[in-house]
C-alpha cells in the first residue's frame, strides 16, 4: 500500500528530472561535440601538426596623420606624462580599418617616445600593429594557425572576448544540471538495474586512481 503511495510522487519526480535532463542535454548538444573534440586534439597537440601562415603589410601614414602624432609628442613632452596604454585617435582607427582592414577601436595601444604598439590576439592566430612615431612607417603582422587551433582557443577560452565567456558559463551550468539530473534518474532506476551503482562507482574510481597513481 505504501508503494502504491509513493507512486505518484515518484513518477512526478522522474517526469520532471527527464525534462530537466533533456533539456539541458539539448542546450549541451553542440558545446558537448565541441569540447570533445577539442579535448582530443589538446590532448595531442604535439602529433598534429600546425603550419602557421604568415603576412606583413609595411604602409606608410599619411602626412596629415603624422602631423597628428607630433602633435602629441609635443604635447606629452610638455606635460612630462607619456601615455602608457590608450586607445588610438578616431583618426587614425579609421585610416587603419581602410588601409589594413583592421579595427581597433577596441583595443588598448602601448605608447612610448618611439613607437605606437597594438597587439591583436584571437582565437587561431595572432597578429600586431606597430608605428614608427618619427617616421609614420606601420607594420602590420598576421598569423594564422589553422582551424584546430581556432577550436583549441574556443576550448580554453583564450582571446574570444566577453560573449564566448558567457557561453561557457552557461555551457557548464548546463553541463552540471545533465550530470546532476542523470545521477538521481539513475538511482530511481537502480532497483532494477543491480549494475548501476558498481558503473557509476567504476566512473568515479578510475579517474581518481589515474590521478593518484601515474599523476606526479
Amino acid at each position: 500500500m505504501e508503494a502504491r503511495a509513493n507512486n505518484p510522487q515518484r513518477a512526478y519526480w522522474l517526469k520532471t528530472l527527464h525534462q530537466w535532463h533533456w533539456i539541458s542535454s539539448a542546450l549541451c548538444l553542440l558545446g558537448m561535440l565541441l569540447f570533445s573534440v577539442t579535448g582530443i586534439t589538446l590532448n595531442h597537440s604535439s602529433q598534429i601538426e600546425a603550419k602557421p601562415q604568415v603576412s606583413t603589410q609595411e604602409v606608410q601614414l599619411p602626412a596629415a596623420l603624422q602631423t597628428q602624432l607630433a602633435k602629441l609628442n609635443s604635447t606629452e613632452s610638455s606635460s612630462n606624462s607619456g601615455k602608457e596604454n590608450a586607445a588610438l585617435p578616431v583618426e587614425l582607427q579609421r585610416w587603419m580599418k581602410d588601409t589594413l582592414s583592421v579595427d581597433v577601436s577596441e583595443r588598448e595601444a602601448e605608447w612610448s617616445p618611439e613607437e605606437i604598439y597594438i597587439a591583436l590576439p584571437r582565437p587561431g592566430g595572432d597578429a600586431w600593429v606597430r608605428i614608427d612615431r618619427a617616421s609614420g612607417a606601420v607594420e602590420f603582422e598576421s598569423t594564422n594557425r589553422g582551424w584546430i587551433s581556432y577550436l583549441n582557443d574556443l576550448h580554453k577560452g583564450r582571446n574570444t572576448g566577453t560573449a564566448w565567456s558567457w557561453f561557457i558559463d552557461i555551457f557548464a551550468a548546463a553541463c552540471l544540471i545533465f550530470s546532476i539530473t542523470g545521477l538521481f534518474i539513475l538511482k530511481m532506476h537502480a532497483t532494477n538495474r543491480p549494475s548501476t551503482w558498481p558503473i557509476v562507482g567504476l566512473g568515479v574510481l578510475i579517474p581518481f586512481l589515474l590521478a593518484i597513481l601515474f599523476i606526479h
